[in-house]
Protein backbone atom coordinates (compact mmCIF):
# COMPACT_ATOMS: atom_id res chain seq x y z
CA UNK A 1 0.00 0.00 0.00
CA UNK A 2 1.52 3.15 -0.71
CA UNK A 3 1.99 6.32 1.89
CA UNK A 4 -0.11 8.91 0.89
CA UNK A 5 1.09 12.11 -0.10
CA UNK A 6 -0.41 14.37 2.61
CA UNK A 7 1.65 12.68 5.72
CA UNK A 8 4.80 12.38 3.44
CA UNK A 9 8.08 15.52 3.22
CA UNK A 10 9.04 16.20 -0.08
CA UNK A 11 12.28 15.34 1.89
CA UNK A 12 13.88 13.48 4.69
CA UNK A 13 14.84 15.37 7.76
CA UNK A 14 18.61 15.76 8.34
CA UNK A 15 19.70 12.01 10.04
CA UNK A 16 21.60 14.79 13.10
CA UNK A 17 18.05 16.30 13.73
CA UNK A 18 16.71 12.64 14.50
CA UNK A 19 19.99 12.22 16.22
CA UNK A 20 19.66 15.32 18.04
CA UNK A 21 15.62 14.67 19.39
CA UNK A 22 16.26 11.32 20.67
CA UNK A 23 19.55 12.42 22.73
CA UNK A 24 17.54 14.88 24.17
CA UNK A 25 14.18 12.54 25.13
CA UNK A 26 16.30 10.13 26.75
CA UNK A 27 18.63 12.89 28.64
CA UNK A 28 15.08 14.39 29.75
CA UNK A 29 13.56 11.06 30.81
CA UNK A 30 16.72 10.13 32.43
CA UNK A 31 17.20 13.14 34.58
CA UNK A 32 13.32 13.99 35.26
CA UNK A 33 13.06 10.38 36.45
CA UNK A 34 16.08 10.44 38.81
CA UNK A 35 14.55 13.81 40.14
CA UNK A 36 10.95 12.36 40.49
CA UNK A 37 11.33 8.29 40.80
CA UNK A 38 7.65 8.54 41.75
CA UNK A 39 6.46 8.54 38.16
CA UNK A 40 7.42 8.00 34.49
CA UNK A 41 8.77 11.39 33.73
CA UNK A 42 6.16 11.69 30.34
CA UNK A 43 6.57 15.21 30.49
CA UNK A 44 10.12 16.00 30.31
CA UNK A 45 10.37 13.41 27.85
CA UNK A 46 7.31 15.27 25.37
CA UNK A 47 8.78 18.71 26.04
CA UNK A 48 12.32 17.62 24.97
CA UNK A 49 11.22 15.97 21.88
CA UNK A 50 8.93 19.05 20.35
CA UNK A 51 11.61 21.73 21.49
CA UNK A 52 14.22 19.83 19.45
CA UNK A 53 13.75 21.88 16.17
CA UNK A 54 15.57 22.95 12.59
CA UNK A 55 17.08 26.25 14.56
CA UNK A 56 17.56 27.61 18.58
CA UNK A 57 15.38 30.50 17.88
CA UNK A 58 12.51 27.97 16.73
CA UNK A 59 13.73 25.60 19.94
CA UNK A 60 13.52 28.88 22.23
CA UNK A 61 9.61 29.56 20.39
CA UNK A 62 8.35 25.85 20.83
CA UNK A 63 9.88 25.89 24.63
CA UNK A 64 7.74 29.27 25.18
CA UNK A 65 4.65 27.65 23.22
CA UNK A 66 5.46 23.90 25.44
CA UNK A 67 5.89 26.09 28.74
CA UNK A 68 2.76 28.29 28.89
CA UNK A 69 1.09 25.45 27.43
CA UNK A 70 1.92 23.07 30.05
CA UNK A 71 1.45 25.43 33.16
CA UNK A 72 -2.10 27.04 31.98
CA UNK A 73 -2.98 22.67 31.28
CA UNK A 74 -1.88 21.82 34.51
CA UNK A 75 -3.63 25.21 36.61
CA UNK A 76 -6.56 24.36 34.70
CA UNK A 77 -6.97 20.82 36.01
CA UNK A 78 -5.64 21.22 39.53
CA UNK A 79 -8.87 23.85 39.56
CA UNK A 80 -11.51 21.61 38.15
CA UNK A 81 -10.13 18.54 40.33
CA UNK A 82 -10.18 20.90 43.64
CA UNK A 83 -13.85 21.82 42.48
CA UNK A 84 -15.08 18.60 41.43
CA UNK A 85 -13.18 15.97 42.51
CA UNK A 86 -11.65 13.38 40.21
CA UNK A 87 -14.27 11.47 38.56
CA UNK A 88 -13.50 10.21 35.16
CA UNK A 89 -16.02 12.80 33.26
CA UNK A 90 -13.78 15.38 34.48
CA UNK A 91 -11.17 14.39 32.07
CA UNK A 92 -13.44 15.51 29.00
CA UNK A 93 -14.35 18.58 30.99
CA UNK A 94 -10.98 19.94 31.23
CA UNK A 95 -10.16 19.14 27.57
CA UNK A 96 -13.17 21.55 26.54
CA UNK A 97 -12.22 24.18 29.10
CA UNK A 98 -9.16 24.43 28.43
CA UNK A 99 -9.78 24.81 24.74
CA UNK A 100 -11.97 27.39 25.43
CA UNK A 101 -9.60 29.32 27.65
CA UNK A 102 -6.60 29.19 25.06
CA UNK A 103 -9.40 30.56 22.74
CA UNK A 104 -10.65 32.98 24.98
CA UNK A 105 -6.83 34.06 25.26
CA UNK A 106 -6.18 33.83 21.40
CA UNK A 107 -3.51 31.44 21.67
CA UNK A 108 -1.47 29.69 19.39
CA UNK A 109 -3.24 26.71 18.14
CA UNK A 110 0.29 24.83 19.11
CA UNK A 111 -0.27 26.49 22.50
CA UNK A 112 -4.05 25.39 22.23
CA UNK A 113 -3.67 21.82 22.04
CA UNK A 114 -0.96 21.68 24.30
CA UNK A 115 -3.31 23.22 27.13
CA UNK A 116 -5.91 20.89 26.42
CA UNK A 117 -3.29 17.89 26.22
CA UNK A 118 -1.47 19.08 29.46
CA UNK A 119 -5.01 19.11 31.72
CA UNK A 120 -5.92 15.25 30.03
CA UNK A 121 -2.32 13.78 30.98
CA UNK A 122 -2.35 15.24 34.31
CA UNK A 123 -6.00 14.18 35.53
CA UNK A 124 -5.38 11.29 33.46
CA UNK A 125 -1.99 10.27 34.71
CA UNK A 126 -1.77 11.22 37.99
CA UNK A 127 -3.66 13.55 40.67
CA UNK A 128 -5.18 16.57 41.06
CA UNK A 129 -2.94 17.35 44.10
CA UNK A 130 -0.70 20.75 44.27
CA UNK A 131 2.29 18.50 44.61
CA UNK A 132 1.71 16.38 41.63
CA UNK A 133 1.09 19.67 39.39
CA UNK A 134 3.81 21.37 40.69
CA UNK A 135 6.05 18.59 39.99
CA UNK A 136 4.75 18.30 36.00
CA UNK A 137 5.33 21.75 35.67
CA UNK A 138 8.97 21.45 36.67
CA UNK A 139 9.17 18.29 35.29
CA UNK A 140 8.29 20.19 31.57
CA UNK A 141 10.60 22.94 32.44
CA UNK A 142 13.72 19.90 32.80
CA UNK A 143 12.72 18.61 29.62
CA UNK A 144 12.54 21.86 27.59
CA UNK A 145 15.81 23.15 28.86
CA UNK A 146 17.76 19.74 28.09
CA UNK A 147 15.90 20.31 24.33
CA UNK A 148 17.51 24.25 24.37
CA UNK A 149 21.00 23.02 25.17
CA UNK A 150 21.14 19.86 23.32
CA UNK A 151 19.94 21.86 20.04
CA UNK A 152 22.37 24.63 20.77
CA UNK A 153 24.94 22.86 21.40
CA UNK A 154 25.61 19.69 19.25
CA UNK A 155 26.03 21.24 15.62
CA UNK A 156 23.56 23.89 15.32
CA UNK A 157 21.99 24.05 12.30
CA UNK A 158 23.17 26.42 9.37
CA UNK A 159 21.65 27.05 6.46
CA UNK A 160 23.09 29.35 4.10
CA UNK A 161 24.34 26.75 1.75
CA UNK A 162 20.70 26.18 0.22
CA UNK A 163 20.19 30.37 -0.16
CA UNK A 164 23.41 30.28 -1.90
CA UNK A 165 22.45 27.66 -4.47
CA UNK A 166 18.69 29.04 -4.65
CA UNK A 167 20.73 32.33 -5.69
CA UNK A 168 22.74 30.90 -7.59
CA UNK A 169 20.52 28.95 -10.25
CA UNK A 170 18.22 31.93 -9.98
CA UNK A 171 20.48 34.27 -11.19
CA UNK A 172 21.89 31.73 -13.85
CA UNK A 173 18.41 30.89 -15.50
CA UNK A 174 18.01 34.70 -15.66
CA UNK A 175 20.48 35.36 -17.24
CA UNK A 176 19.58 31.71 -19.78
CA UNK A 177 16.26 33.99 -20.55
CA UNK A 178 18.16 37.34 -21.26
CA UNK A 179 19.92 34.70 -23.71
CA UNK A 180 17.12 32.88 -24.81
CA UNK A 181 15.32 36.81 -25.63
CA UNK A 182 18.48 38.04 -27.53
CA UNK A 183 18.35 34.83 -29.61
CA UNK A 184 14.50 34.91 -30.52
CA UNK A 185 14.72 38.59 -31.43
CA UNK A 186 16.47 38.56 -34.64
CA UNK A 187 14.90 36.00 -36.26
CA UNK A 188 11.44 34.85 -37.08
CA UNK A 189 10.08 32.44 -34.36
CA UNK A 190 7.18 29.64 -34.75
CA UNK A 191 3.95 29.99 -32.70
CA UNK A 192 5.11 26.91 -30.68
CA UNK A 193 8.87 28.58 -29.80
CA UNK A 194 7.04 31.78 -28.92
CA UNK A 195 5.01 29.46 -26.26
CA UNK A 196 8.29 27.56 -24.86
CA UNK A 197 9.82 31.25 -24.41
CA UNK A 198 7.02 32.09 -22.26
CA UNK A 199 6.61 28.86 -20.51
CA UNK A 200 10.73 28.81 -19.54
CA UNK A 201 10.67 32.72 -18.39
CA UNK A 202 7.69 31.86 -15.87
CA UNK A 203 9.69 29.53 -14.10
CA UNK A 204 11.43 32.57 -12.61
CA UNK A 205 9.01 33.72 -10.46
CA UNK A 206 8.97 30.08 -8.75
CA UNK A 207 12.71 30.44 -8.33
CA UNK A 208 12.96 33.49 -6.75
CA UNK A 209 10.56 32.62 -4.57
CA UNK A 210 12.53 29.49 -3.67
CA UNK A 211 15.47 31.91 -3.25
CA UNK A 212 13.50 34.43 -0.35
CA UNK A 213 12.52 31.13 0.98
CA UNK A 214 15.60 29.88 1.22
CA UNK A 215 17.10 33.19 2.56
CA UNK A 216 14.68 33.72 5.15
CA UNK A 217 15.00 30.14 6.31
CA UNK A 218 18.78 31.05 6.96
CA UNK A 219 18.07 34.40 8.79
CA UNK A 220 16.32 32.09 11.02
CA UNK A 221 18.63 29.44 11.41
CA UNK A 222 21.41 32.16 12.48
CA UNK A 223 19.21 34.15 15.19
CA UNK A 224 20.33 32.87 18.84
CA UNK A 225 22.54 30.64 16.88
CA UNK A 226 26.35 30.51 18.46
CA UNK A 227 28.11 30.13 14.86
CA UNK A 228 25.87 32.98 13.24
CA UNK A 229 28.99 35.43 13.05
CA UNK A 230 30.73 33.33 10.69
CA UNK A 231 27.52 33.50 8.01
CA UNK A 232 26.07 36.33 8.73
CA UNK A 233 27.90 38.14 6.38
CA UNK A 234 27.34 35.47 3.34
CA UNK A 235 23.31 35.73 3.95
CA UNK A 236 23.44 39.50 3.65
CA UNK A 237 25.40 39.06 0.50
CA UNK A 238 22.69 36.80 -0.62
CA UNK A 239 20.04 38.83 0.44
CA UNK A 240 21.78 41.99 -1.20
CA UNK A 241 21.86 39.91 -4.40
CA UNK A 242 18.52 38.78 -4.85
CA UNK A 243 16.71 42.40 -3.84
CA UNK A 244 19.03 43.10 -6.79
CA UNK A 245 17.84 40.41 -9.43
CA UNK A 246 14.26 40.56 -8.11
CA UNK A 247 13.50 43.37 -10.45
CA UNK A 248 15.79 41.94 -12.86
CA UNK A 249 13.04 38.77 -12.81
CA UNK A 250 10.75 41.37 -13.51
CA UNK A 251 11.24 43.08 -16.38
CA UNK A 252 12.59 39.86 -17.80
CA UNK A 253 9.45 38.54 -17.78
CA UNK A 254 7.75 41.76 -19.19
CA UNK A 255 9.92 41.85 -21.84
CA UNK A 256 8.84 38.43 -23.05
CA UNK A 257 5.62 38.98 -22.71
CA UNK A 258 5.76 41.88 -24.68
CA UNK A 259 7.61 40.47 -27.64
CA UNK A 260 5.00 37.36 -27.61
CA UNK A 261 2.18 39.36 -27.79
CA UNK A 262 3.74 42.09 -30.40
CA UNK A 263 4.88 39.28 -32.25
CA UNK A 264 5.12 39.45 -36.38
CA UNK A 265 7.73 37.62 -38.48
CA UNK A 266 8.49 41.92 -39.59
CA UNK A 267 9.72 42.67 -36.06
CA UNK A 268 13.68 40.65 -37.27
CA UNK A 269 14.07 43.01 -39.79
CA UNK A 270 13.76 46.01 -37.26
CA UNK A 271 17.21 47.92 -37.06
CA UNK A 272 16.85 48.40 -33.28
CA UNK A 273 16.11 44.78 -32.57
CA UNK A 274 19.78 43.84 -33.13
CA UNK A 275 21.04 46.35 -31.23
CA UNK A 276 18.54 45.28 -28.27
CA UNK A 277 19.31 41.97 -28.45
CA UNK A 278 23.47 43.06 -28.10
CA UNK A 279 22.37 44.68 -25.25
CA UNK A 280 20.51 41.62 -23.80
CA UNK A 281 23.64 39.50 -24.18
CA UNK A 282 25.28 42.18 -22.46
CA UNK A 283 22.57 42.06 -19.75
CA UNK A 284 22.91 38.19 -19.37
CA UNK A 285 26.89 38.30 -18.98
CA UNK A 286 26.47 40.87 -16.18
CA UNK A 287 23.50 38.66 -14.29
CA UNK A 288 25.96 36.32 -14.57
CA UNK A 289 29.48 38.15 -13.55
CA UNK A 290 27.12 38.90 -10.34
CA UNK A 291 25.84 35.62 -9.41
CA UNK A 292 29.25 34.19 -9.46
CA UNK A 293 29.03 35.02 -5.49
CA UNK A 294 26.95 32.76 -4.94
CA UNK A 295 28.70 29.90 -6.75
CA UNK A 296 30.62 27.97 -4.21
CA UNK A 297 32.39 26.03 -7.46
CA UNK A 298 30.65 27.11 -10.54
CA UNK A 299 30.59 25.12 -13.70
CA UNK A 300 33.30 25.79 -16.28
CA UNK A 301 30.65 26.66 -18.98
CA UNK A 302 29.31 28.94 -16.29
CA UNK A 303 32.23 31.15 -15.61
CA UNK A 304 32.45 35.00 -17.64
CA UNK A 305 34.72 37.32 -17.84
CA UNK A 306 35.05 40.13 -14.73
CA UNK A 307 34.57 42.61 -16.69
CA UNK A 308 31.07 44.01 -16.97
CA UNK A 309 29.92 44.31 -20.42
CA UNK A 310 27.05 46.96 -19.62
CA UNK A 311 28.90 50.09 -20.82
CA UNK A 312 26.92 53.12 -22.90
CA UNK A 313 23.41 53.29 -22.34
CA UNK A 314 21.58 52.05 -25.55
CA UNK A 315 20.39 54.63 -27.93
CA UNK A 316 18.58 54.01 -31.23
CA UNK A 317 17.01 55.94 -34.10
CA UNK A 318 12.45 55.88 -33.57
CA UNK A 319 11.68 52.73 -35.42
CA UNK A 320 10.40 52.98 -38.84
CA UNK A 321 7.96 50.23 -38.86
CA UNK A 322 5.03 50.04 -36.68
CA UNK A 323 6.99 47.97 -33.99
CA UNK A 324 6.95 51.62 -31.86
CA UNK A 325 5.39 50.34 -28.88
CA UNK A 326 6.90 46.73 -28.76
CA UNK A 327 10.75 48.59 -28.95
CA UNK A 328 9.58 51.52 -26.83
CA UNK A 329 8.54 48.66 -23.94
CA UNK A 330 11.93 46.67 -24.60
CA UNK A 331 13.86 49.77 -24.13
CA UNK A 332 12.14 50.65 -20.78
CA UNK A 333 12.94 47.59 -19.42
CA UNK A 334 16.35 47.11 -20.90
CA UNK A 335 16.93 50.81 -19.38
CA UNK A 336 15.82 49.59 -15.61
CA UNK A 337 17.77 46.05 -16.04
CA UNK A 338 20.83 48.07 -16.81
CA UNK A 339 20.38 50.42 -13.95
CA UNK A 340 19.96 47.72 -11.46
CA UNK A 341 23.27 46.13 -12.76
CA UNK A 342 25.12 49.06 -12.50
CA UNK A 343 23.75 50.35 -9.22
CA UNK A 344 22.05 53.14 -10.66
CA UNK A 345 19.30 55.41 -9.70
Amino acid sequence: MRIPVSIRAARRSPLLQVVKSAAATIAAWLIAGWIFPAQLPVFAAIAALLVVQPSVNQSLSKALERSIGVISGVVIALALGWLLGSPSGIVLLAVVVAMLAAWLFRASPGTGNQVAISAMLVLALGSSSPEYALARIVETLIGVVIGIVVNALIVPPVLTAPARRDVGLLGRELAASLDRLAVALPEPQTPARLQELMVEVRLLRPMKDAAEASIAAGEESLTLNPRRSNHREQLREMRALLDRLSPIVTQTIGMTRAYFDHYDDSIAEEPAVHAIAEQLRRAGHDVRLAVQIADVAPEPEALTSAIPALTAPLVITPPSSGHWILIGSLMEDLRRIRGELLGEE
